[in-house]
């Protein structure tokens, strides 16, 4: 036993390595990332192709695949990039070679697929079973000369074969059809140029090596999509062509077309570069179901063998460049892109501009040349040398027969030759391969003619290896000749300028009326007049009650102020529409609020330009009136601030249509009256200033603008409401306690909870009246609260919450008041608290009130 646990220890020692975990991870990450940046997701500044993409069209060439020859079928070609030069998965190879092929992700297609090779719908191409392809006209120029030892070549991952590291690329691919990539760290998204373009800025380099970037961008002007649209941002354009990194707009090809006088259609020709267009007519669908945009009638895609075509029907009257600016706005029918133009130089990724990627290919098609022209001079050299023996020959044509007669055999006749007339092996191999019939007087010429070629050919090629203004030429001459064979027009228009769309929502909502509801415990909802009219029950939450509840045109907008001195702004086209007996949606599922937030007050807008003044009073007596404009605004998906509370007080009562006096009330039954002019107007950040001076207890309960000829109603705790006049309340300065307006008992007391003023021109409209308790609505007419002969008012509902006198219809009247009872200025500023209390014999002080002549309830 111990003999074998020896042996165990012996055999771990040698065959088990202890190495640190975050070594190996190191050393086996590093290896994982180096192979996917260089050999899978990046393609290679020199030819513009991915590794996997450059063994599909090696392959097809070597297969003879040529865009004149007839198709094979596209399995038997990933059988053999995957057996030669591909070892992997067969469906990774056929999905770079349909991608090869398809003239909506191409500039200029590489792979000829016959077949079904996918749709810009985003379909899946057939199985490779089903579908054929050959190299395109423009691949072949990728691979031309690639015989000719022009770059070079490594074994491929058995070392049976050879596969070249790079394609000779007449063109700059890189940039011609762009590039798509993800790999560990790196990224790189190039987008496709204009083939005629990149090849005048290649040969504008190889005139003037130190072109600047500027004039470069003279002849590549941007980006040429193969799906066409706009291009928006010549400044983006101009920083990605020289850093690499740049934002353009990609915009849709778009008209206006003439259904009728007063209906239009927005066609969509073409759209942005790899925009998916099932799924854009499918999100553009969406917006009309959904009633994002209530214009759109019908959406069709109506694309066919004579181009795309998407066909948006708009409602009569719609406004066509409205809904168009909407749906560039909203959809894919105008998106961003974002070059990285990312490429491997020198087996390095590098982030680089249109420039260096340029003089990179430049330098390429430099040694392309050169190889190509090393290697013709070669076999030139060589041929010469065979032409210059054969000519020699046909001057002893007669002793050489004779010599070739007398040798026993072919290396016999070969030494013979070379001993006796001087030829080199290669000159004799040559002579005793000749056929007889060459050595025609026709054919002696012919070997004369090819002399006199074979000289002038190797006189130009050393030309070009010796002198490289000479080899530029070439190159140049070559590009502008590959230019002229497939060059194309530009689809991709450009525009200088990113058009900024603002879009004003309210533009796309339909005019019409619509019933809203706001309840005390913060539930809206919006419903059609239909709706409202047949539904025989309200939906409310127990206990619930609404405070606010009118007719509003969708166009309109709530201001929702809370007590917590905040407001919301809520158009009434952002409420979802429901039935008028469901229970609506809570606030905070529309604008967020904070936890014992509540809505104290709603008023709906309809033109925040009008000249309207709003009264805010707090619990603790502060108060301030502010201007309607300022609270519009353009962003609202939160509660924003109407007044600064102090630590401890609340919003308490909120006002609008300013008159020149401002009542205020307390919990306990104090009034005060005081000119509007001198609350002063303050902005929405600003705190209020002191309106009522209160006792230690005691917190103002409403505050409301009035006339000198108005009325006014206040409701009690206990569900009491009590007619007063605001001509026979004194006139105060502000901050003064004013007098005591309702009796206060030791037992269930009456607190004042709310209140409204009354005009003249409202009793005669016998206008509504909304009187809200803990519990329920009660909606009744001025009439129903007539006087009674109680100073404690009439008892309406349980127990009072909130009330407010419906707004006339029609302007109120102007009615001269009467002199009123008030005292004088000098006095007003003198007045003490004590004027509200009379001083017996006795020294005890008692509470002046009109309502001491009434009996108790």
């Amino acid at each position: 036993m111990s003999k074998l646990n020896n042996k165990l220890d012996k055999f771990l020692d040698e065959k088990v390595e202890k190495v640190l975990l975050e070594d190996i991870m190191s050393s086996r990450f590093a290896r994982y990332s180096k192979y996917i940046i260089q050999d899978r997701a990046l393609p290679d500044a020199r030819d513009g192709l991915k590794p996997v993409q450059r063994r599909i069209l090696y392959a097809m060439g070597q297969m003879g695949l040529n865009y004149n020859k007839s198709y094979k079928k596209s399995a038997r070609i990933a059988g053999e990039v995957m057996g030669k030069y591909h070892p992997h998965g067969d469906s990774s190879i056929y999905e770079a070679m349909v991608r090869l092929s398809q003239d909506f992700k191409m500039r200029i297609p590489l792979v000829d697929m016959h077949g079904n090779n996918g749709s810009i719908d985003g379909d899946s191409a057939a199985a490779m079973r089903y579908t054929e392809a050959r190299l395109s006209k423009e691949a072949e120029y990728l691979l031309k000369d690639i015989e000719k030892r022009t770059v070079s070549f490594v074994p491929n991952f058995d070392d049976e074969e050879q596969e070249p590291t790079v394609l000779p690329a007449r063109f700059p691919n890189l940039l011609v059809n762009g590039a798509m990539g993800i790999s560990a760290g790196y990224a790189t998204k190039i987008p496709p140029h204009n083939l005629g373009e990149v090849i005048d800025a290649t040969v504008a380099l190889i005139d003037n090596p130190d072109i600047t970037n500027d004039e470069i961008l003279k002849y590549i002007k941007g980006p040429d999509f193969p799906t066409g649209g706009i291009v928006q941002g010549k400044a983006g354009i101009k920083q990605a062509l020289t850093t690499g990194s740049g934002k353009i707009i990609i915009r849709s090809k778009t008209n206006i077309e003439e259904i009728s006088k007063s209906q239009d259609r927005i066609v969509v020709t073409q759209i942005p570069y790899e925009v998916n267009k099932a799924d854009l007519v499918r999100q553009i669908d969406t917006l009309r179901i959904n009633n994002n945009i209530e214009d759109i009638l019908e959406i069709r895609d109506e694309t066919d063998q004579e181009g795309l075509r998407i066909a948006i029907d708009l409602k009569k009257g719609a406004d066509s460049q409205l809904m168009l600016n909407y749906l560039l706005k909203t959809s894919d029918l105008q998106v961003s892109y974002n070059y990285n133009m990312v490429a491997i130089l020198k087996h390095r990724p590098v982030l680089s501009g249109v420039l260096d990627l340029l003089k990179v290919y430049v330098e390429h098609q430099k040694e392309v040349v050169t190889n190509r022209s090393n290697f013709e001079l070669e076999k030139a050299t060589k041929r010469n040398h065979i032409v210059d023996g054969l000519i020699k020959m046909t001057s002893v044509v007669s002793e050489v027969i004779e010599e070739i007669r007398k040798s026993k055999n072919k290396s016999d006749s070969k030494e013979n030759i070379q001993k006796h007339f001087g030829f080199t092996e290669i000159q004799a191999e040559a002579i005793v391969m000749l056929q007889l019939y060459r050595l025609s007087t026709t054919d002696i010429q012919a070997l004369m003619d090819e002399k006199a070629n074979l000289d002038n050919e190797i006189e130009a090629l050393e030309r070009i290896l010796s002198n490289e203004r000479l080899l530029l030429k070439t190159i140049k001459t070559e590009l502008l000749e590959v230019q002229k064979q497939l060059q194309s027009p530009r689809k991709t228009e450009l525009e200088a300028e990113i058009e900024n769309i603002k879009i004003d929502e309210k533009d796309l909502i339909s005019d019409e009326q619509t019933m809203i509801g706001v309840t005390k415990d913060g539930y809206i909802k919006r419903a059609s007049l239909r709706s409202y009219t047949a539904s025989k029950e309200v939906g409310l939450k127990e206990n619930d009650a609404f405070i606010y509840e009118g007719e509003l045109n969708t166009l309109d907008t709530l201001i929702l102020f809370t007590n917590m001195g905040q407001y919301i702004y809520l158009p009434v086209f952002k409420i979802d529409e429901q039935k008028w007996r469901d229970l609506g949606v809570f606030i905070n599922n529309i604008v967020p609020i904070q936890k014992g937030e509540m809505i104290i007050r709603v008023l709906a807008v309809s033109n925040f330009s009008q000249d309207m003044k709003i009264l805010l009073t707090t619990k603790l007596g502060q108060m301030k009136q502010i201007n309607l404009a300022d609270l519009e605004v353009s962003r609202y998906n939160k509660t924003l601030r109407v007044m600064k509370l102090n630590k401890d007080d609340q919003l308490v009562s909120v006002d609008f249509n300013q008159q020149e006096n401002i009542i205020a009330i307390s919990k306990e039954g104090y009034v005060l009256r005081f000119d509007t002019e001198e609350l002063p107007i303050y902005g929405l950040t600003a705190g209020g200033v002191k309106s009522m001076a209160l006792n230690e207890k005691d917190e103002v309960a409403v505050a409301f603008y009035a006339k000198e000829t108005d009325d006014f109603y206040f409701l009690t705790s206990r569900g009491h409401v009590i007619k007063d006049t605001v001509l026979e309340l004194p006139k105060y300065a502000r901050n003064r306690r004013g007098i005591i307006l309702i009796e206060r008992i030791k037992t269930s007391p009456h607190f004042i909870v709310s209140a409204s003023r009354l005009s003249k021109t409202q009793v005669k409209e016998d206008v509504k009246v909304r009187l809200v308790s803990t519990k329920d609505t009660l909606l009744t007419t001025v009439s129903e609260l007539k006087y009674v002969a109680n100073k404690f008012g009439k008892k309406m509902i349980d127990d009072g919450y909130y009330m407010e006198i419906y707004p006339s219809n029609e302007p109120e009247e102007f009615i001269k008041p009467t002199p009123p009872k008030v005292v004088k200025k000098e006095e007003v500023t003198q007045a003490k608290v004590i004027e509200e209390t009379i001083q017996t014999k006795q020294n005890q002080k008692l509470r002046l009130s009109r309502l001491d002549l009434f009996d108790e309830e």
